[in-house]
């Protein structure tokens, strides 16, 4: 099974450029949605958090199902990516139409269901996008390989959405247009390039076949979406998936609480200019993060995906800690914290989907099916909500500690939270998550046992469990 003897050179490249299409867009959301509500669309803190959260959690809610449809015999996930990116980039340039002077909570409204749009198409594109991989190939390294690369392109965007918003609208304010309108400008430019990486990394699929397998017997797939919860329930219960999902889901919240936090952090802790800071910020964070990524490629390919992690996630939580106990008041400190992050960004980025790839054949050994495109959404469900619990609970840590967009200066319980919001709870979160990836059960030494095993049974032969008891029994 795969593709991967026909997956080389400018098709690989092409396949790892289209995660520009989804990263760009996700970073401008996470690092500078929030203070677009509160700061441009002047919406309440509260409001602001609410919006990210519904918003999200939709998105969240809809991975697994839209995945669950995907992995339909017959569906193409090519077509599905394909489909989704133009309606992905109107949807993005919606979220950001400025409003005026309308009522609170028809703002509130319109960008509610605004983002809903935008994160339902993100996910029409992102679950094929990621769940190719388990097609194109089997092989563990390979695999690796794959997201490696695609991780160390990821840097590009990453860059470019945290930096665009903090330059561009400024840029056009200079020529004489509102900063609303700014801001609107920036999400075209932003929209143009997602548009292009991912008709891009479509093409480079059509060598690859992207089609679910038809079924043998078409009575077999007769009343198969009421199935549903049940194919949820499979999944779930497998045993590696639960702490799968806790180190998935506490490291996107303290991730997303860091980056939404920036530009708050900037003006409230440093007291620094963001044409200046932030792009230090998303520069110290890409540059780790390309020196990281391709450390943690041949680490994780001579050791295995959770030790690597573990190392790297270890650095990020003590960094994150010596940062609170110093505080995060000065330039210097400041200039560190991007270093800190990246090197379990680095990490979690490229490691990610090949561990949620592991699951594919754990979930096939033990139920006869191969569901790639469930078993990324499930846990795309878990990485969106923690993201969206992080920018929630940053609206409402402000909203209850006073802070008020409309004041150069903020109460001291305040500038407080702001610092605690980007060092000691962050520590917290990624702490559970560490945690949660060192009882993580799937190493390399028990996938090669189990790759071997499923083989066997694949061709009818007798196999054994022997050796992978602890993720399949």
């Amino acid at each position: 099974m795969g593709n991967s003897n026909s997956f080389k050179g400018k098709r690989k490249l092409g396949y790892c450029s289209g995660i520009i299409t989804e990263s760009i867009v996700y970073n401008v959301y996470y690092v500078h949605y929030l203070f677009f509500l509160t700061n441009i669309a002047h919406l309440d803190p509260a409001f602001a958090g609410t919006i990210s959260l519904i918003s999200v959690f939709w998105d969240a809610v809809t991975d697994p199902i839209i995945g669950y449809y995907i992995d339909k015999p017959g569906k193409d996930k090519r077509k599905f990516m394909l489909r989704a990116i133009f309606p992905l980039v109107l949807t993005f340039l919606g979220i950001f139409i400025p409003l005026g002077n309308a009522g609170g909570l028809v703002k509130f409204i319109f960008y509610t269901v605004m983002t809903m749009l935008f994160w339902l198409f993100y996910t029409l594109y992102t679950i094929p996008y990621y769940a190719v991989v388990a097609d194109i190939t089997e092989d563990y390294d390979e695999r690796t390989s794959i997201r490696g690369l695609s991780s160390l392109i990821n840097t590009f965007p990453i860059a470019g959405g945290a930096i665009a918003p903090a330059v561009l609208p400024g840029l056009f304010v200079g020529m004489g247009l509102s900063l609303a309108l700014g801001w609107e400008l920036m999400a075209v430019i932003i929209g143009i390039i997602s548009l292009v990486f991912g008709v891009i990394a479509v093409k480079s699929l059509r060598a690859v076949n992207t089609t679910a397998r038809e079924p043998e017997n078409a009575e077999t797939e007769k009343g198969k979406w009421s199935d549903i919860f049940v194919t949820f329930a499979q999944v779930i219960k497998l045993k590696p998936f639960l702490t799968f999902m806790f180190f998935i889901f506490f490291f996107l919240m303290a991730s997303s609480m860091i980056q939404s936090n920036l530009m708050y952090t900037i003006d409230y802790c440093i007291k620094g200019s963001h044409d200046i800071l932030e792009p230090i910020f998303i520069g110290g964070l890409v540059l780790t993060m390309a020196v990281v990524i391709p450390i943690v490629t041949k680490l994780a390919e001579k050791l295995d995906r959770k030790t690597t992690c573990l190392i790297f996630f270890a650095i990020s939580f003590v960094g994150l800690i010596i940062i609170k106990i110093v505080g995060l008041k000065t330039v210097p400190v400041f200039v560190c914290q991007p270093i800190v992050l990246g090197f379990s960004s680095g990490a979690f980025w490229t490691l990610f989907y090949t561990m949620a790839y592991d699951l594919v054949e754990v979930d096939e050994f033990k139920h006869g099916k191969r569901r790639e495109s469930v078993i990324t959404g499930l846990p795309q469900f878990f990485q969106k909500f923690g993201s969206a619990v992080g920018m929630w609970t940053i609206g409402l840590i402000l909203k209850f500690t006073g802070y008020d967009a409309a004041l150069a200066e903020q109460k001291p319980e305040a500038v407080k939270a702001i610092e605690n919001m980007s060092s000691i709870i962050p520590a917290i979160l990624l702490g559970i998550s560490i945690l949660a990836i060192a009882l993580y059960p799937v190493t390399r030494r028990r996938m090669v046992i189990l790759q071997s095993e499923l083989e066997k049974k694949r061709n009818g032969e007798e196999y054994s469990t022997e050796g992978i008891e602890k993720i399949v029994g």
